[in-house]
């Protein structure tokens, strides 16, 4: 998708400075991924605070060892 946007010289050198992009819009392509990634992570940390994962009460990492390895 083309898109036309205004973003300062400042921000786009510094973008392209702490991503490695070979150019702006390898850039500006690394650094929404990466945000994208962060925020779905944070997401997932404010889903799992409000419902915490819980184990089974016949869970043991032995049983999963044995598991494993099968």
């Amino acid at each position: 998708m083309k898109v036309t946007a205004i973003i300062s010289d400042e921000l786009i050198k510094e973008v392209k400075k702490l991503t490695g992009g070979k150019n702006i819009t390898d850039s500006v392509t690394i650094a929404l991924k990466e945000w994208l990634a962060l925020k779905k992570v944070k997401e997932l940390n404010h889903l799992i605070k409000e419902e915490p994962l819980e184990f089974d009460a016949c869970f043991s990492a032995e049983k999963v060892r044995k598991t494993s390895r099968g």
